[in-house]
């Protein structure tokens, strides 16, 4: 047993097991069986369901720092993608049985039915301040086998996982063909979601996309067409876009930059109008002949204020990344317009003479606050006056 293991509780039937020894032991749910990925937390209150089905957190264990997770169950419509995407999930009560009138089955069978391991009865708060001070790192939730745990095969397996630097996990949740979209933003009233676009085309290159991306871009009129991470430039200029949209997505930029960035330079260099988010923002900050690195323990949660250097004014956003575009990498003709107020990271790039623009966040919440959906009009500002 690794020396800084917790005393094992006589109800343990589950153990938490970081790569660098530490132990924690709890309460296993949702569906049996291992599973490993970089372990990571997120501080917001609410949105679990979403927060769990958005693919940039492919390859990762999630740790909910909000206590109560899953009490107002699930539903069918509070989903980000088709299916969960991370590795399993980290909480501190167990989910008590559902309370909400949306609710349409509980949160513990919603993990069953998609097969999403998780532990609970672990102390998210100290584990959280372990991320914070030794950085982000592989970890393993395993289940009791045998009335024991074999921590040191638990270990051994870790080692053989890759870190997330070097991995191009875009390709591993892009859609397979392209697809149009047409439904709009979930309203609490019965009205039709299913909207007729009036206005610009969209493409939208999917690296790991939300779907309340595309609702937010439909909801506004917009024609949406989807192609996947691997589009070339000229198959996307066919379509005639009047805008461009560069999504989310889990990995390492530098990985996926590979086939992205030449394909970003060629859009770029034919003058269509071009707006990225997230994983988006970082490629096209390496299009631009910028770096990206690897953040210590990343920024997940809701509740991330960033600043607009333009106005002076402060958003509240919702974030999901683990890697960062350098400001003193840029070139002069690309300007920083957002920096975040936690740690002065880069949030938002614009590109001198060029109609050009993305941010670190995420505009389209869900969950999260909806500071930041005026991106959004800006994005179709910018194509109107370049049609």
């Amino acid at each position: 047993m690794p020396k800084n293991a917790l005393p094992i509780p006589p109800d343990a039937t589950a153990c938490l097991v970081l790569a660098d020894g530490t132990v924690f032991f709890g309460e296993g749910i949702g569906a049996e069986g291992a599973s490993i990925g970089e372990i990571c937390f997120n501080t917001g209150m609410t949105g679990y369901q979403e927060t769990l089905t958005d693919p940039s957190y492919a390859g990762q264990i999630i740790t909910f720092t909000f206590p109560h997770i899953g009490n107002v169950g699930c539903n069918d419509e509070d989903i980000e993608a088709n299916k969960p995407y991370c590795a399993g999930l980290v909480i501190r009560e167990r989910p008590t049985p559902p309370s909400n009138f949306r609710s349409q089955i509980s949160f513990e069978e919603w993990l069953k039915r998609h097969r999403l391991p998780g532990i609970c009865g672990i102390d998210t708060r100290q584990l959280t301040r372990h991320i914070r001070k030794h950085g982000a790192q592989n970890a393993a939730i395993a289940r009791i086998q045998d009335s024991g745990f074999r921590i040191q095969e638990v270990l051994e397996k870790i080692k053989t996982c890759p870190n997330m630097e070097g991995l191009d996990l875009a390709k591993t949740v892009t859609t397979q063909k392209p697809y149009e979209w047409n439904e709009g933003l979930w309203h609490l009233s019965t009205e039709s979601r299913i909207l007729n676009p009036e206005s610009h085309h969209v493409v939208a290159i999917d690296y790991g996309e939300k779907l309340n991306i595309l609702r937010s871009l439909a909801e506004r009129g917009l024609k949406v067409t989807v192609v996947p991470a691997q589009t070339s430039a000229e198959d996307i200029l066919k379509m005639k876009p009047d805008g461009i949209f560069l999504s989310n997505g889990p990995g390492d930029p530098a990985a996926t930059g590979i086939y992205a960035v030449p394909v970003l330079q060629k859009l770029m260099a034919s003058g269509t109008p071009i707006f990225g988010i997230c994983l988006g923002h970082q490629l096209l900050g390496l299009a631009l002949g910028g770096t990206t690195a690897k953040m210590p323990q990343g920024h997940r949660g809701a509740n991330h204020p960033v600043k607009n250097l333009k106005t002076g004014t402060v958003e509240i956003t919702s974030q999901n990344h683990g890697f960062a575009v350098l400001a003193d990498s840029l070139p002069q003709n690309v300007h920083v317009t957002h920096i975040s107020l936690f740690d002065g990271s880069v949030e938002g790039l614009r590109v001198t003479g060029k109609p050009v623009f993305s941010v670190q966040y995420h505009p389209e919440s869900s969950p999260g606050p909806h500071d930041s959906r005026y991106l959004f009009d800006n994005f179709i500002r910018m194509m109107k006056s370049h049609a």
